[in-house]
């Protein structure tokens, strides 16, 4: 009989999940400890609400491929191509009124990007055999590369007034992208715990050859994968459109290394077959509140991203070291 922990807390550090939303929660309390006036106050509350959630989507899309066994590095790539895709044609159409019509259209054609530039990478991974961590790092390149190539390097600029809503705006007071991340986060949770799909994606990273023994089509199952993550990674590129008015071939450089970041401390196995979204939440957060807290009390950049790697270095040997206890 298996002996179960008794009490909340040793509960909770039983499950990596658990133990993440003690470290989130305790990362809150020391950050509003450190700077009671700033960190507490509603400011800094809905500019936090309105921040993550650009590099939160991209952590579920990163989340999605690491569950089987893979790694999607082109995401910023494809959110970004997908984006100066949406800013040339609202840029070259004229729209009537506000021109939400015309963003809509825009909006319409990113997706169709990103899910083009996700096939794209599902058949190098899936049809080709190439290992998705040298297929994705090249596909990433090449789309950076036909952004630069469609702006000369510079931002795209001049958008409807709609375009503001996505990544600006609330929706009866709470902040449009943290609904927005709240409702994919809710259905790409829903899609890998209650489909068949889902429990595919789930069995051919714990087992690839048990799922291929147990019929499942492999080649579908990977360029749907990876389809999906080159959706969401162009939803994430609106959402950096609208925040910041422009397009640009180099915006979030620095958010593929943060969705990798939270898709591991979030409890996701870079092995592949185990991985909750209500992980790469908790992740999200303690990240956000992490670097919100650091920025209040002066550290530097580099010594944030020395505490990041820390932070995340410390939670893989928590969480190695109890799954070998179990």
């Amino acid at each position: 009989m298996t002996h179960q922990p008794q009490g909340l807390l040793p509960r909770l550090m039983s499950s990596p999940e658990g133990r993440l939303a003690v470290i989130c929660v305790a990362i809150f309390i020391l950050m509003a400890a450190l700077s009671p006036d700033r960190f507490l106050s509603l400011q800094n509350m809905t500019s936090m609400a309105f921040q993550f959630p650009e590099f939160a989507i991209l952590a579920l899309a990163m989340t999605v491929t690491m569950l089987t066994g893979g790694i999607d590095l082109s995401v910023v790539g494809i959110a970004n191509l997908s984006a100066i895709i949406a800013a040339t044609i609202m840029t070259r159409m004229t729209g009537s009124g506000d021109g939400a019509l015309l963003v809509m259209g825009a909006m319409a054609a990113s997706l169709a990007v990103g899910m083009v530039a996700g096939l794209f990478n599902g058949i190098l991974v899936a049809r080709l055999g190439l290992p998705p961590i040298l297929a994705t790092l090249g596909s990433g390149l090449i789309f950076t590369g036909f952004a630069i190539a469609m702006t000369g390097g510079s931002a795209v600029m001049g958008f409807p007034p709609a375009v503001a809503w996505i990544g600006n705006s609330t929706i009866m007071g709470v902040p449009t992208p943290l609904v927005l991340f709240a409702l994919l986060a809710i259905g790409t949770s829903l899609v890998l715990t209650r489909t068949a799909f889902g429990v595919k994606v789930r069995m051919y990273g714990a087992n690839p050859l048990a799922a291929r023994f147990a019929a499942i089509n492999i080649d579908a199952m990977l360029i749907r994968v990876y389809v999906a993550s080159g959706a969401l990674a162009a939803i994430a590129g609106m959402v950096v459109m609208s925040r910041a008015n422009s397009a640009k071939a180099d915006y979030g450089s620095s958010y593929l290394l943060l969705a990798v970041l939270i898709a591991v401390l979030g409890g996701v196995n870079p092995y592949g077959g185990y991985g909750r979204i209500i992980g790469v939440v908790l992740a999200v957060l303690s990240m956000q509140f992490l670097s919100s807290g650091l920025n209040m009390i002066g550290v530097s950049n580099f010594a944030r991203e020395l505490i990041w790697g820390s932070l995340l270095i410390f939670v893989m040997i928590v969480n190695t070291r109890a799954a070998r206890a179990r």
